[in-house]
């Protein structure tokens, strides 16, 4: 048990009061004497505790048998102290370092410079040249995880003539830490963070600063007076949880461009620290908005987030481990002085920093991201109902009459191959070209693209347009958002935090992308008229900020600033509808983190509710709201991802619902879809599980309850889909994204639930969003697809029989997440909205009217996750709201451009 106790010092009228936090449960007593002694350290540390009476006598603290070796002793002893051997402080020394000490609080330990490595000073740029330090002759780290776990005073005491005043630091460090300290951590390794934290007074080095020196320039051998301080820091930081797979960020201020072409291997030998929050470097005090500048994206998979236990616990601040080693994936000069490196951390082949403890997990375990995770297995119960019910299902089915309708016993024909971006991530289906066809937009996550393809009629899509997009665009909508009755799309980036919105030409193509930043990760996005004006405006759901992001449009295109709506933890999805029958558009947003769904009541003016939370079964993923029952009461319908189930809630039109009905699915379900399959005026649901690579379609009965759902193979992963009439025969279609298949199947229905067999669209990138509208004005249906890796839009026109055109991309901003579609400058023609996770921006697309678009950007909160558009304030334009996922909502008023 970890106590604390006050020591006093007096001084001249300087009274100082500190706290010693011992970790033992020894009694300290006025005037006793605290003496520590460890053979290893060789250090005597001696303090005399005085009480108020006794202010004429010393404080004493005695360094002995500590060997201080190297240039750096003179530097970091300002009081001349003879550190090889013993010496006694008086009280007048001891009283100046702990009033200067305490000056710094209020100076340098106000600001945080550890994101931004600073070339300003001559002889830090010789020896800091190049920021890969794999080009640097030093072995890997090892040997530190021997040292016993000691206390954070005894652990740092071998760096007492090497780093100035550590030990006052040391001593502000555990004074700061709570005493039951956050993430299962003691108090001495949460100080052991918080220390790494501080920033020394005036000139002198920190402790972070010294240290990375050493580990990115120095000999293993000169390492080792850190060993001990090595242990319990790394001990704490492998005790963190690693931060979900992300975008984080750091500046450099040079241009290190030329040193990072493709493709090549990096190493990083120090803690290094990055943001999670693009506008941190953006002030002057760390990277600022001139000069040259390089900007590290990197897609970390074990950094830890260290704000509950920094100097600076308001900022979002993930720390990289010594030894992290990466991949340059691309290299993008975004402005004359500001180039961005996109970096993908790798498991190295060898150890690079041993593990502190035995059973210490310095990566996460092997395994699919957080929404691939699958924590259960159907139960051996749910399986021998299921064999049952199938052996009772083909009995009863073995008896029927011929006379009954015809079955497809052969329902699958031969597969036709469509080329889209990079990691198809999502798609959305609309009418681009005005051709009265239904086309295919899909968004491409690793290309940063969205692919447009156009549709013939016939459910045949030969054509694909791509655009470029923001950094990893994921989830996208449709919507005229500039009122010029022709089909735009918006599309959310999550590896920049921000909605690309795209407006369209009205043949297919787009004009260059409108940005508007987000919250953190935005994970999903609709579109809506939230204000009531005619205009569509967008909502995006954060997901690392626990909030939804509203952007109320202005109809030409541009939206104001956004405000943000508190939700649960962790929103991943979300869908306007009028929950509560008063013609006023309200949203409803799965929260992954808490198993539940939040319902905010929309005014009418663009202004919500508070939330009012629905259960839901486990890791819900996704939902969509309709009339499941013929009520006239919206309806809610859930995929719960980790007890392989949805959950359907039945509205009671004011708003309430009641409590969910379960009905089983594929594994890991993960998005759905609600249209009438079979032809019957009955709404059915198709799910995508992405645990056994199928669709399960469920056909609904007039009264909201389902059948037991008929299974379809897909591709590799399916994730996002969408439901419209490809091919003109008046049947309902699927359109699927296969993440991993890196592809988009489309099933054609044959009007009674069953489909023809699949046809694939190989897109060729990491598309996680996808999306059916007629984006061409011809009247048929045309797919847009996010594609997050290589940050565009693309935009797949359909020819009415099933066949879409090769993609037409369309660049938006990086980790492009989500996308929705709107006419937001009232020009009839279809524009785009994309939300980018990394700059926490909305992009926006105003299309032409032919495929083509111009661009811009808005401002939203961090890591928006989802977006979608609505007229919220009643003024006849189109809005934006966006969901923002961990901690915090925003409301925007006026727009401004993403300062790149």
């Amino acid at each position: 048990m970890n106590s604390r106790r006050q020591i006093t010092n007096h001084a001249e009228g300087i009274k100082v009061e500190q706290n010693l936090n011992t970790s033992n449960n020894e009694e300290i007593k006025n005037g006793q004497q605290l003496t520590d002694h460890d053979p290893e350290i060789q250090d005597k540390l001696t303090v005399t505790v005085l009480n108020d009476n006794e202010s004429d006598k010393q404080q004493q603290m005695m360094l002995a048998d500590v060997d201080i070796r190297g240039s750096f002793a003179k530097e970091f002893n300002p009081l001349g102290l003879q550190l090889n051997g013993a010496k006694t402080l008086d009280q007048n020394e001891v009283a100046i370092a702990l009033k200067d000490f305490d000056n710094t609080k209020d100076n340098h330990m106000g600001q945080n410079r550890r994101v931004v490595e600073d070339f300003i000073q001559e002889g830090i740029l010789n020896t800091r040249n190049t920021f890969n330090d794999i080009l640097a002759d030093i072995g890997p780290i090892v040997g530190y995880a021997s040292e016993p776990l000691l206390p954070l005073y005894k652990a740092c005491a071998p760096l007492n003539g090497i780093i100035q005043n550590i030990l006052f630091y040391v001593q502000s460090a555990l004074e700061e830490t709570s005493e039951q300290p956050l993430d299962g951590l003691t108090i001495d390794e949460s100080a052991a963070i918080r220390l790494y934290t501080i920033e020394w007074e005036g000139s002198h080095q920190s402790l972070y600063s010294k240290l990375n020196y050493t580990l990115k320039t120095a000999s293993r051998e000169e390492l080792r007076p850190y060993f001990k301080y090595l242990k319990l820091f790394v001990t704490a930081l492998a005790k963190l949880p690693c931060t979900p797979p992300s975008n984080i960020w750091r500046g450099v201020t040079k241009d290190l461009s030329a040193q990072f072409p493709p493709n090549t291997p990096v190493t990083w030998w120090s803690f290094t620290s990055c943001t999670t929050t693009l506008t941190v470097l953006e002030n002057n005090i760390y990277l600022g908005k001139t000069g040259n500048r390089t900007l590290f994206s990197v897609e970390a998979i074990n950094g830890r987030s260290i704000r509950a236990h920094s100097h600076f616990n308001s900022e979002d601040e993930v720390l990289l481990l010594p030894g992290t080693h990466m991949v340059v994936q691309s290299r993008l000069d975004a402005a004359p002085d500001l180039h961005i490196i996109h970096l993908k951390q790798v498991i190295p082949e060898e150890v690079l920093l041993e593990p502190p403890f035995e059973g210490a997990l310095l990566y996460p375990k092997t395994g699919r991201a957080w929404y691939h995770k699958k924590r259960f297995m159907i139960s051996i119960f749910l399986s021998i109902a299921v064999i049952i019910g199938a052996m009772i299902l083909g009995a009863i089915l073995g008896t029927q009459s011929s006379s009954k309708v015809p079955q497809c016993m052969q329902p699958y024909g031969t597969s036709a191959i469509y080329q889209t971006g990079n990691s198809s991530s999502s798609l959305t289906l609309t009418d681009i070209n005005n051709d009265k066809q239904v086309d295919i937009a899909v968004a491409n996550n690793l290309q940063n693209t969205i692919t447009i393809i156009l549709n013939y009629g016939d459910g045949v899509f030969p054509s694909l347009l791509e655009f470029a997009t923001g950094i990893s665009p994921s989830i996208m909508t449709t919507a005229d958002f500039n009122n010029d009755k022709k089909i735009d799309l918006a599309v959310i980036n999550q590896g920049e935090n921000t909605v690309s919105v795209l407006l369209g030409n009205g043949d297919g193509t787009c004009q260059t992308q409108i940005k508007f930043p987000t919250g953190n990760m935005p994970a999903s996005i609709t579109s809506a008229d939230f204000n009531n004006d005619n205009k569509n405006d967008i909502a995006i759901a954060n997901y690392a900020d626990n909030n939804v992001s509203v952007l109320l449009g202005y109809g030409d295109g541009t939206f104001q600033t956004r405000f943000n709506l508190l939700t649960g933890n962790s929103p991943n999805s979300i869908i306007s509808a009028d929950f509560n029958n008063d013609n006023k558009v309200d949203l409803a947003v799965t929260n992954w983190g808490n198993n539940t769904v939040s319902v905010l009541l929309g005014n009418g003016d663009g202004t919500f509710q508070n939330a009012t939370v629905l259960k839901t079964g486990s890791q819900p993923m996704a939902l969509i709201s309709a009339d499941f029952n013929h009520d006239n009461k919206t309806d809610i319908a859930v995929t719960n991802q980790a007890d392989n189930t949805i959950s359907v809630l039945f509205g009671d039109g004011n708003g309430k619902f009641q409590n969910a009905t379960l009905y089983a699915t594929g594994s890991s379900p993960w998005f759905l879809v609600s249209t009438d399959f079979n032809n019957d005026n009955n709404l059915d649901i198709a799910v995508t599980n992405e645990g056994d690579n199928t669709v399960s379609v469920m056909l609904g009965n007039r009264n909201g309850k389902f059948q037991s759902a008929t299974v379809f193979p897909t591709g590799s992963y399916p994730e996002f889909l969408t439901a419209a009439d490809f091919n003109n025969d008046h049947n309902m279609d699927l359109a699927i994204i296969n993440k991993a298949g890196k592809s988009i199947s489309v099933f054609l229905g044959e009007g009674h639930g069953l489909f023809q067999n699949q046809s694939i669209i190989v897109t060729g990138t990491s598309s996680l969003c996808v999306m059916a509208v007629n984006f061409n004005n011809d009247n048929l249906i045309d797919l847009i697809i996010a594609n997050s890796d290589i940050n565009t839009v693309g935009i797949l026109l359909g020819n009415g029989k099933g066949i879409f055109l090769t993609p037409i991309r369309v660049p938006t901003v990086s980790n492009t997440t989500y996308v929705i579609s709107a006419d937001f400058n009232r020009d009839n023609k279809i524009d785009l909205a994309v939300a980018s996770t990394e700059l926490g921006i909305i992009k926006v697309l105003i299309g032409k009217g032919n495929g083509n678009f111009f661009d811009g950007s808005f401002p939203t909160g961090s890591n928006p996750t989802s977006v979608i558009s609505a007229n919220f304030n009643n003024d006849h334009y189109a809005d934006i709201a966006v969901a923002i996922g961990w901690f915090r909502n925003h409301i925007i008023t006026g727009w401004w451009w993403w300062w790149w």
